[in-house]
């Protein structure tokens, strides 16, 4: 699967931490059944064979419903699973490392806070950005802050497509306009929000009028 701008419109991020009436994979279900257009599993705490396991089930969740699945950091879980790809922070393994082992197919994704940072890993190779966080967020607060007018000179130094990451929910996605970002990637908005796939209908349909609002 190759990545694109439509992939980053919705793009959900598990935190099986979040407090939820439902178990995770009920919770991922919900998501794409609200239309969410690309998931990364992302288990910190989770031991190899753990987050092994709950990759597979995820990944056969996804194929279900056509939604690529992204693995957060392990690269030997993102290949044993069948994922759609991997997504690697600044201090991860190194890009061409990391190209090497998942083949020229597999989605590659890099967090970048910077115009060096992101132009360095598009010409590594990334297939897409992932920039933040934009605002402050409980999910990660140790987060480097990324303001939105670098956010903006991030988007127009590069050619692969950017997700805005960090305290993205309803109130901040129309802050992007103008960004030329090419959607918001979410956490406790969707996965604590009360009814999951109804709130993902509407945010997938803020961030539709944000981002196609620019290109017109």
């Amino acid at each position: 699967m190759k990545c694109n701008k439509n992939m980053m419109l919705l793009y959900a991020v598990t935190n099986s931490k979040l407090p939820s009436k439902l178990p995770l994979m009920e919770q991922v279900e919900a998501a794409l059944k609200g239309g969410i257009t690309c998931l990364q599993l992302r288990e910190k705490d989770l031991d190899e064979a753990s987050f092994l396991a709950r990759a597979i089930e995820m990944q056969k969740l996804c194929e279900k419903y056509g939604v690529p699945l992204i693995i957060n950091d392990n690269v030997n879980v993102a290949i044993k699973s069948g994922a759609s790809g991997i997504h690697v922070g600044q201090s991860d393994m190194k890009l061409s490392e990391v190209r090497k082992l998942v083949g020229d197919n597999m989605i590659i994704g890099v967090s970048a806070h910077n115009v060096e940072e992101a132009k360095a890993a598009e010409a590594g190779g990334a297939d897409y950005l992932g920039v933040g966080a934009i605002y402050a967020t409980t999910t990660k607060p140790d987060a480097t802050y990324v303001p939105l007018n670098e956010l903006k000179r991030i988007c127009k130094a590069v050619r692969i497509p950017v997700v805005a990451i960090g305290g993205m929910e309803r109130s901040t996605i129309s802050k992007l306009s103008g960004t030329g970002v090419d959607g918001v990637a979410m956490v406790s908005a969707i996965f604590a929000a009360e009814n999951i796939e109804q709130e993902c209908r509407r945010l997938l349909r803020q961030s539709k009028d944000m981002v196609y609002e620019m290109e017109r």
